[in-house]
């Protein structure tokens, strides 16, 4: 459960320096050049992203409250609509005139969903940290640029390639799922 918490915390600590120690990321990428920065941000990520998943596959589960018997339904409902989120983040979408931050709500909702079928300790820890992350997330993104300005509006095409994208990319996830997580997304 050690790995687990040290690269949530990790993970969770990187992706706040946008939101909230920009000065401190301007200082770095000063020092050492936005290139490497970015390189070596990235690499800290993975490195992140890798304790997690080792964590996560190494921790013994237990119980730490029971789901509700209707979780696990609509789960991969809340885990789509991320998908599709987070898809819509990246590109010029009308998702993003409708929801402001996407790619954090996406995650919230990936979270919840989590959360309402998986009830072991190692799972509150994981996305309930991330549940809490995304919305002092969008606290920050909000803090920092102050007065949303909404998108142009797109043609509606971009929008369905969005969200087959989405789809489709959730489908070979979940294909994946119990290989990288150790876990079996489906009974």
């Amino acid at each position: 459960m050690t790995l687990l918490a040290i690269g949530v915390a990790a993970f969770i600590g990187l992706h706040l320096i946008p939101y909230f120690a920009t000065g401190f990321r301007t200082r770095m990428q000063n020092r050492i050049g936005a290139g490497p920065y970015k390189g070596l941000f990235a690499l800290l990520v993975l490195t992140s992203f890798a304790s997690i998943i080792f964590g996560w596959r190494s921790a013994e589960p237990m119980l730490a409250y029971e789901p509700p018997t209707w979780g696990f339904h609509v789960t991969p409902l809340f885990v789509l609509a991320g998908f599709i989120l987070f898809f819509a983040s990246q590109a010029p979408t009308n998702i993003k005139r409708i929801v402001r931050h996407p790619q954090m709500t996406g995650t919230f909702l990936w979270a919840i969903g989590h959360l309402l079928s998986n009830g072991e300790d190692r799972s509150v820890l994981l996305f309930g940290s991330l549940a809490a992350w995304s919305l002092v997330a969008i606290i920050g993104a909000n803090r920092r640029d102050k007065i949303w300005q909404k998108p142009d509006k797109q043609p509606w095409f971009k929008d369905a390639i969005t969200v087959l994208i989405g789809v489709f990319v959730y489908l070979v996830f979940m294909y994946f799922h119990e290989a990288i997580i150790g876990v079996r997304p489906f009974p």
